[in-house]
C-alpha cells in the first residue's frame, strides 16, 4: 500500500480543502419588477433599490 513520502502542511491541506466552503449566492425577488436579484444590492433590470430609483436601467 502507498505511504505518503512527507507530512503535508496545514496550509497545503486547507487551500485544497477552501473550495468546499462556497456556496451558491442566495437569490431575492426585486418587489418592484418580480426578477431574482442579489440581496442588498440595485436591481440589475429595473434599477430600484428600497423603493426608490437609483440607477438609469437603458433597454437594448
Amino acid at each position: 500500500m502507498a505511504n505518503p513520502k512527507r507530512k503535508i502542511s496545514k496550509g497545503k491541506r486547507d487551500r485544497r480543502r477552501s473550495h468546499d466552503a462556497m456556496k451558491v449566492p442566495t437569490l431575492t425577488i426585486c418587489p418592484n419588477c418580480q426578477e431574482k436579484k442579489l440581496p442588498h444590492r440595485v436591481c440589475p433590470h429595473c434599477g430600484f433599490y428600497k423603493g426608490e430609483q437609483v440607477v438609469v436601467v437603458k433597454e437594448f
